[in-house]
């Protein structure tokens, strides 16, 4: 298979389990008896395990090289998919899911590697591909999962999470197969220099905010829609709001293939996507009904065009040698800040027994997002 396709493949890996989850979550949390702080918990072990693999998988490129650190990757996400449907409580649960993020880690960090090694000639064809196949891997699970893989499964959330665990194996038998032969390694390359972050920088502190800010967004939105559309009585519209959140995104890359050079490095599309994720956040806990799938695709156009842009940071504002390691730290902080705002979502809900209140944490993000945008300005990070 040619490697294009199969580096859009292993894009498509990296969200596919994840996004499972959503659509079931009101079932998983009905048999298991989770509180909402609980629900925070399960939606925040990926982030978690992003933040806490962030420099593993760089560790892992340079042992067993790039082929052999994405067939490693893949094989953690489909075990640890699968293994969550045999799971017998919230604990267990807990740890399958965290041996799939792990996965899911390992491979963030080979992705560019991978697309260097295997499109050395078409690197941004490369990039965009396995972009496109992460946002392809978010909204396939889900628009099928609720009209018509459950249904194929009589109804059980265990048997569904196993089933998303296949294509995963099957992605990772033709890597396997079909891809590259791996790149020797010169000794140079295999002696490593400095791969630390630098915490002593501000940027790193800076972008790990900006992140956080888009990565907590993204991940409690999915996390808690399903269960706040349930207690208002609206079950029904689950799947199209998780589908209006995920498809949402595919516009604003489509956007930014055709504007991206004209908004690098600058401020107002930050100052943008939070003042929209801001509207977005109150449409939907506030106009809850047949609006609602537009006001989750405008939280997904608008988070996903900040993390797009966001991604080119590193590299403009980093010298060649600390982009790597830049971007260490940062998705440490973030993926771990995530997981924090993650847990005060739930616990608001819970505190004030006000389904609502978990989107009070998200509103914040959005503000922040756009005053951190406005502070880089100043500091000449951005214009």
């Amino acid at each position: 298979m040619p490697p294009l396709c199969l580096i859009w493949l292993a894009g498509v890996a990296l969200r596919l389990t994840i996004l499972a989850v959503p659509p079931v979550l009101a079932m998983i949390r009905d048999e298991l008896h989770l509180s909402a702080t609980e629900v925070g918990l399960l939606g925040g072990i990926p982030p978690l395990m992003f933040a806490g693999a962030a420099l593993a998988g760089s560790l892992l490129v340079a042992r067993v090289g790039v082929k052999g650190a994405l067939i490693g990757g893949l094989a953690l996400v489909a075990g640890g998919s699968a293994l969550r449907a045999a799971t017998g409580g919230f604990v267990d649960l807990l740890l399958a899911t965290g041996v799939m993020a792990a996965g899911v880690a390992i491979m963030q960090p080979v992705m560019p590697t991978t697309v260097k090694q295997w499109a050395p000639q078409r690197i941004a064809l490369g990039t965009a591909l396995y972009t496109n196949g992460l946002l392809v891997g978010e909204i396939i699970p889900v628009v099928v999962t609720l009209p018509w893989l459950l249904p194929l499964v009589h109804g059980s959330w265990r048997a569904t999470l196993f089933a998303w665990s296949l294509p995963v194996v099957g992605i990772a038998l033709l890597v396997a197969l079909t891809g590259p032969r791996p790149v020797p390694r010169p000794a140079e390359t295999r002696a490593a220099g400095r791969w630390l972050p630098d915490w002593h920088k501000p940027l790193v502190w800076r972008l790990g905010a900006l992140f956080l800010c888009i990565n907590a967004i993204y991940f409690s939105a999915n996390a808690f829609l399903p269960i706040f559309l349930t207690s208002r009585g609206r079950p029904d519209l689950i799947s199209s709001a998780l589908t209006g959140l995920n498809f949402g995104q595919l516009p604003a890359s489509l956007l930014l293939l055709v504007v991206a050079a004209r908004v690098e490095r600058r401020a107002w599309p930050y100052v943008l996507s939070g003042l929209l994720s801001l509207a977005a956040i109150v449409g939907i806990v506030a106009d809850v009904g047949a609006r609602t799938w537009l006001w989750t695709a405008l939280l997904g156009f608008s988070d996903a065009g900040a993390l797009i842009i966001a991604l080119t940071l590193p590299p403009l504002l980093c010298k060649p040698d600390d982009v790597a390691r830049t971007s260490a730290g940062v998705f440490t902080l973030s993926y771990g800040g995530a997981v924090l705002v993650a847990v005060i979502c739930g616990a608001a809900w819970d505190v004030t027994h006000e389904p609502a209140a978990a989107f009070v944490p998200l509103a914040l993000c959005a503000g922040a997002l756009a005053w951190l945008a406005r502070r880089m300005r100043r500091t000449q990070e951005l214009a």
